[in-house]
């Protein structure tokens, strides 16, 4: 559920970023990168209609330059695209030299789409023999990618303690081994590695959320893409800290936990923190999917709440946070989706959205049970939520709905600690389903196009979401 890379797209820009590293890999593999003459990328359905804004056609080729998404420095993907298209060349996969001109070879087919996913992408390859090879990938959601015609795309099949694929599985194992969800999935990410190996992991993901939030609360400026859309999360954070002087982060949290913790203070802090993440992942910076990048803001915006205001400053209260929001997120994977251009923003920020409200109810001492009732009330409320980015950027509505699905994470946590879930009468298994249901009966346009909602209903000349 949890990716490392950049934004601000997980399944329009980091999924066909992933995408091209693994065609480079199976070109390496037979006949070899030095014998590529020619290559492109097409794409089709919503990774054309909203690839530009969505910066598809920089992950792909910066896929095909050998670049890691993990750790390629952000602040050269701009100057890296501009060589290659001056050059009209690119060093494929870091090792051999191509014709490229990137408005030539990545190619959006606007009108035509793939059966499998809206998310679809093809390789062209030629070689110096004459012969040609095109592979199709599915940039499926979340960063995930599989090729057409392989269903798992490779993965490594584990037999695990606690087998989960809806949440009536998950309930079932808390109750009858009295662990918590934090702690099944513990137990379950042994089939891949060890406890410490996998802590490591997971930490390394909440520096890299952390340092996404402290770095979004101090860029001032206008986001790219030709909105102008002017970033708040730094004029917010300057003004709730009253001008107060600090070096890092720890000084910086500090002086956010010695003023007085009123409700609005703590409702402006939690948009402060969403607002700095889609901020950054705007800007083409580093973030982590959660489980998607159009929602990254959610998930940490959350966490940062428990640690700033409800004594949640501890590695390993963070750590099963993040393990118990992951299991909630798979759940829906499985049952749903977490691509807007299947199921529309409900996929996204309603997802994450539950994912933490779950965690959040785990880490203030709820049951199995509430955890479960805190995800099915938040997504109860993102039920329909539809995907309409305006010029195709995740800017307009996207940054300021990373907000409300905190806010909504938060409320349907209290609502669950404050309740007895044995009176609920809509189960987690009931609202992954609807979601899914309405998914299918969403029209397209609501769907990561930009061809209805507040994308055909804003002029573009507004400067302001």
């Amino acid at each position: 559920m949890f990716k490392i890379g950049v934004g601000p797209s997980s399944s329009h820009t980091l999924g066909p970023w992933r995408a091209a590293l693994q065609f480079l890999d199976k070109l390496r593999t037979s006949p070899g990168l030095e014998l590529v003459e020619k290559v492109q990328c097409l794409l089709y359905g919503s990774l054309a209609k909203t690839g530009v804004g969505h910066g598809t056609d920089v992950a792909v080729i910066l896929g095909l330059f050998g670049a890691d998404p993990v750790t390629f420095d952000v602040n050269l993907i701009y100057s890296t695209i501009d060589d290659i298209a001056v050059k009209g060349q690119i060093l494929l996969g870091q090792e051999h030299i191509v014709p490229f001109q990137p408005k030539e070879d990545v190619i959006f087919m606007m009108e035509e789409s793939l059966p499998f996913h809206p998310n679809g992408m093809t390789f062209l390859c030629t070689f110096k023999n004459g012969e040609q090879i095109a592979d199709t990938y599915y940039s499926i959601g979340g960063g995930f990618v599989v090729q057409e015609g392989q269903s798992n795309n490779g993965s490594r099949e584990v037999e695990l303690a606690f087998p989960v694929d809806n949440a009536n599985d998950l309930l079932h194992w808390c109750i009858k081994t009295g662990l918590s969800i934090s702690e099944i999935v513990q137990e379950n990410e042994h089939a891949w590695r060890t406890e410490a190996e996998t802590k490591a992991g997971v930490m390394r993901i909440w520096d890299t959320m952390r340092n996404c939030i402290y770095r979004g609360c101090h860029i001032e400026g206008t986001l790219p893409g030709g909105l102008n859309v002017s970033r708040r999360a730094a004029r917010l954070n300057k003004r709730l800290l009253k001008d107060k002087a600090y070096d890092n982060y720890e000084q910086w949290l500090e002086h956010i936990k010695a003023q007085p913790s009123t409700f609005l203070y703590i409702l402006d802090w939690v948009s402060c923190f969403a607002l700095a993440v889609n901020e950054e992942n705007a800007s083409f910076s580093r973030v982590v999917t959660a489980p998607t990048n159009g929602a990254a803001g959610v998930i940490p915006a959350v966490l940062m709440y428990y640690i700033t205001f409800c004594n949640g400053d501890d590695e390993d209260k963070i750590y099963h946070f993040l393990l118990c929001a992951s299991e909630i997120g798979s759940i829906f994977k499985k049952g749903a989706t977490i691509s807007a251009a299947m199921g529309g923003c409900q996929a996204e920020i309603g997802v994450s959205s539950a994912m933490a409200a779950a965690a959040l109810t785990e880490m203030l001492g709820g049951s199995a049970r509430q955890c479960m009732m805190a995800a099915e009330i938040a997504m109860e409320h993102h039920l329909g939520l539809t995907c309409d980015p305006v010029a195709g950027l995740v800017q307009v509505p996207c940054i300021e709905r990373n907000t409300m699905g905190a806010i909504k994470a938060i409320t349907a946590s209290q609502l669950a600690l404050q309740s007895n879930p044995d009176n609920a009468k809509v189960s987690l298994d009931n609202v992954v389903k609807t979601m899914w249901e309405t998914a299918l009966d969403m029209n397209h346009k609501y769907k990561e196009t930009a061809d209805g909602g507040l994308a055909t209903n804003v002029s573009l000349a507004l400067p302001e979401c």
